[in-house]
């Protein structure tokens, strides 16, 4: 017998899941509109993926297997619809991989089925998350995780020092998953790993961040790009660095790939985080640069600053003051949807449009990189701007 207390919350969650989602009218910069509500959060999660329903086996109905956050997701746009992969971190700190879809891609998304399994070829992996879902040219769905274990060369006292690679999985349907051989590199560890979604020289190719530890960068760090023969035995033997970390910027901690380069006339534009020090900690931003149609390292322009921050409530959560993106989908209209979570907690969504983008990434000033020569920059602005309203007064 289903409990009495399942319908009262049902009821009150589905208000939560029909709720329409509205632009925040507070914020205007031009490039993107964020709206009121997050797209998801832990409240999203199914009841009965939550609490055992059976009134005889919880008769205080309580909540057996709970949901702490649920964040930085993967995306695409399949069938119509906007799907995304989130990171749905259990009361256990565990990450499971679970799918949620919408038909407007602002609001109104639901869990489905139920969270992703596949076969356990790694009885080391602890913990697997952050997964970037590309459609390949080849015809398969990927996605690229990241996978956690202890550092099996740390001490026994030592519970917190992990490793990390890359975990490779792939799909045609979004429902049956296979997995493949973790992606080979020379770093030591490996977080942020993204699939180019097409051939470039006839091979895979991979955005990478060799990193010498599971947090610092060491000698590694910057976004760095490989190609691999055979995506069956995934090896990656050269890595070349083509977006570095650099002092006083908002990259100059760490910096990795968000979700995978979308293609435009002028370019591959990619949506990148960067990590800067603080008194309060590190901060995460998201900033954009694009690389050439013809030479995917090719850098060739990289607005200054960064592209979204946290914004209001957006800076409270699990992990203060960071925005994550490992997800942004483009729609048949050339609409940009970039989901993106806030402080390890909640996720949002931020629309804009292909164009508006190429407008971003291309026309906005690049850093100088010093303050006199960022003053005078923008001094040019506003010397230019006076002139305008001199004219028109």
């Amino acid at each position: 017998m289903i409990h009495d207390k399942y319908a009262e919350l049902a009821a009150r969650q589905e208000e939560l899941l029909s709720r329409p989602n509205e632009h925040n009218t507070d914020f205007y910069n031009g490039v993107y509109d964020r709206y009121k509500h997050p797209v998801l959060t832990r409240h999203h999660v199914p009841i009965h993926w939550r609490f055992d329903l059976d009134a005889g086996r919880n008769p205080f109905f309580m909540e057996r297997l709970g949901i702490n956050a649920t964040l930085n997701p993967g995306a695409i746009y399949h069938e119509g619809k906007y799907i995304l992969v989130s990171r749905t971190e259990g009361l256990d700190r565990k990450s499971i991989f679970a799918l949620a879809e919408s038909d407007t891609g602002i609001d109104q998304f639901r869990f489905v089925d139920r969270p992703l399994v596949w076969d356990d070829v790694d009885p080391n992996e602890t913990n697997m998350y952050d997964m970037r879902l590309v459609k390949h040219e080849d015809g398969w769905i990927y996605g690229i995780y990241c996978s956690e274990q202890k550092d099996p060369e740390a001490p026994v006292s030592d519970t917190s020092s992990a490793v990390a690679q890359a975990g490779l999985v792939r799909t045609r349907d979004l429902k049956s998953w296979e997995r493949l051989p973790n992606i080979t590199t020379g770093s030591p560890q490996q977080r942020n790993v993204v699939l180019h979604p097409e051939f470039v020289d006839g091979q895979y190719a991979f955005y990478t961040r060799p990193q010498d530890g599971f947090i610092s960068t060491g000698s590694g760090g910057g976004i760095a790009f490989g190609l691999c023969k055979d995506i069956l035995n995934p090896v990656i033997e050269h890595e070349t660095v083509i977006d570095e970390r650099r002092y006083h910027t908002v990259y100059e901690v760490k910096n990795g790939q968000g979700p995978a380069p979308i293609r435009t006339d002028r370019g591959w534009i990619h949506i990148a985080h960067g990590v800067r020090n603080t008194a309060a900690g590190l901060r995460y931003v998201l900033y954009t640069f694009a690389t050439s149609l013809s030479d995917p390292t090719q850098v060739i322009a990289k607005p200054g600053g960064h592209f979204i921050a946290p914004y209001d409530d957006e800076r409270v959560g699990d992990v203060s003051n960071v925005i994550f993106c490992n997800g942004a989908v483009v729609n048949e209209k050339n609409e940009v949807f970039i989901y993106y979570a806030s402080s390890d907690t909640r996720i949002h969504v931020a629309t804009t449009t292909v164009e508006r983008l190429i407008d971003y990434t291309f026309n906005t000033p690049e850093d100088e990189f010093r303050s006199l020569q960022n003053a005078a920059q923008r001094a040019r602005l506003i010397e230019k701007n006076e002139q305008l309203l001199r004219s028109q007064s």
